[in-house]
């Protein structure tokens, strides 16, 4: 039961609220990591759509 837990805590701290393309913290990111499953911020979404390369 202890490695359940652990594997939980560490899952959790990956969940932080930082975006890994401009690297600033911002609520959005957990949104849409859960929406798209990428850990970026509204601002980088929107630029990936209108500028996808």
């Amino acid at each position: 039961m202890t490695k359940d837990k652990e594997f939980e805590k560490k899952n959790f701290e990956n969940l932080n609220d930082i975006c890994e393309e401009c690297k600033q913290e911002d609520k959005s990111v957990f949104q849409n990591l859960i929406l798209t499953g990428f850990k970026i911020c509204k601002s980088c979404r929107i630029s990936k759509t209108i500028f996808p390369i």
